[in-house]
């Protein structure tokens, strides 16, 4: 035994009435390494294909019970995807284009040639190979990002789960808000995957991770030439979101000349590239989220109220992870299969003292936080027990009846600057995160470190 494994060969289903043309046509197939399965009427060819699906179907037009046209119809109800070849004489070509608006996917005129029959077939097989290699991704897509692969059985959830539900199909904005960590990205993707849109593609921009300038031409694209180093003409994210979803994380934090343009965009679904002349059209749903309040922003003219409108159309509210503790149990076992998967180890058993501990924390990072933990976890475990003492939260994370002690004589200002500063230190100076973990906008985390003149 060589230990190779036997692939399956493709079988290709042959509807002909006249037993010489389909013996001559199985003797061609078979010569490809293919199993022909014959069929000498068009019902005999569609019950076939109803025992057992094929990868081609080779059918004449003229059948003595049903047409090669109905032929073709019942088996494409059955799998759209199957590519099916019409074969035809010289007076019935008419009849092979109809198939072909029906379906068909090409058509051999009689007397066949045998050497351009087995090219025909063969590139239809690689045509269903690569339908359903697609298929399969597109599957796995759904398996991975679909609402329904969401780990979320707590009563604080299942409303999220039927609004995602209901807007997937829709082509509506959608404003998703919640706290660091709760799951933003996955909403949008969910509404993405679940939707008519799932075909296309999912591009996702942090707004809060690019200056003004950077974040313009990351969003909108630019010429070439349109600013020193821009070398060669750039497609945008709206551009490459056309046809599929553009996923707008941070939003807020989006400065105000980049705010007008993206009000353009959703009013008029047209843009210009950084330097461009000519409007470029865009098809596109806009899904954005916040961890800071956007109502708060306009107040304090950070952010436009006619922007807010067009972004918001509807919204979806995230609970924290503290707010949905039935979960933390389920999640943390989501966590440890992928992670054990992923990382090559294996954990056999779950001591009740580590979900206990899991259970006890606040969880100011949220599910973000709550993964990183778990696999943490599994990473330092020294067996394949996880136990309350292989739970590591990070330094300075504190239970959830810990108080905050402020000096008496410590001011509003000087505590703000001591935050800001203690925060910054542990992001090693990332703005980006110092905003995440402080619930504020990047260019607020900007302008106080200009303000109180902090060295980062």
């Amino acid at each position: 035994m060589n230990g190779k494994v036997k692939m399956e060969k493709a079988r290709i289903l042959i509807v002909e009435d006249d037993p010489d043309g389909s013996r001559s046509v199985a003797n061609a197939i078979a010569r490809m390494d293919c199993d022909p399965v014959a069929a000498l009427t068009g019902m005999e060819g569609v019950e076939a294909f109803k025992q057992q699906a094929c990868d081609v179907v080779l059918c004449d037009l003229m059948l003595p019970d049903i047409s090669g046209i109905e032929v073709l119809t019942r088996i494409l109800r059955i799998d759209p995807q199957v590519p099916v070849l019409m074969m035809t004489a010289f007076g019935t070509v008419s009849n092979a284009v109809e198939a072909l608006k029906i379906g068909a996917y090409d058509y051999l005129p009689k007397p066949l040639d045998l050497n351009d029959l087995r090219s025909r077939v063969g590139r239809a097989l690689e045509t269903n190979r690569l339908r359903q290699r697609v298929a399969r991704l597109e599957s796995a897509l759904k398996d991975r990002y679909s609402a329904r692969a969401m780990v979320a059985r707590s009563g604080a959830m299942q409303p999220i789960l039927s609004q995602i539900e209901s807007l997937a199909s829709v082509d509506t904005t959608v404003l998703v808000l919640g706290e660091t960590g709760t799951g933003k990205e996955l909403v949008a993707r969910a509404l993405h995957v679940d939707g008519k849109r799932m075909e296309g593609p999912f591009v996702a921009v942090s707004c809060g991770a690019f200056t003004e300038s950077l974040l313009d031409s990351e969003l909108f694209g630019h010429e070439k030439g349109a600013f020193t180093g821009a070398m060669n003409q750039h497609r945008g994210a709206f551009e490459r979101a056309h046809g599929g979803t553009l996923f707008l994380d941070e939003v807020g934090s989006a400065p105000p000349s980049v705010q007008v343009k993206l009000l353009r965009v959703l009013e008029e679904r047209e843009m210009f590239r950084v330097g461009g002349q000519e409007s470029i059209r865009v098809d596109v749903r806009v899904i954005s989220a916040s961890n800071i309040d956007l109502e708060e922003l306009v107040e304090a003219g950070d952010f436009r109220q006619d922007l807010l409108y067009r972004l918001k159309v509807m919204t979806i509210q995230l609970p924290p992870l503290r707010g949905r503790r039935s979960d933390i149990r389920p999640l943390a076992d989501h966590f440890l299969a992928t992670t054990c998967h992923d990382m090559g180890r294996r954990i056999t058993t779950v001591e009740p003292g580590y979900y206990e501990a899991l259970e006890g924390h606040d969880w100011p990072g949220n599910v973000r936080e709550l993964r990183n933990i778990v696999e943490v976890s599994v990473v330092m475990a020294k067996g394949a027990i996880l136990r309350a003492e292989d739970v590591h939260f990070k330094e300075g994370a504190v239970a959830q009846d810990d108080r905050l002690v402020v000096p008496p004589d410590m001011s509003f200002a000087e505590l703000e600057k001591e935050i800001l500063l203690q925060t910054l230190r542990r992001c090693d100076g990332n703005r980006t995160l110092a905003a995440e973990r402080l619930q504020l906008s990047r260019r607020t985390i900007q302008r106080r470190i200009q303000e109180l003149g902090l060295p980062f």
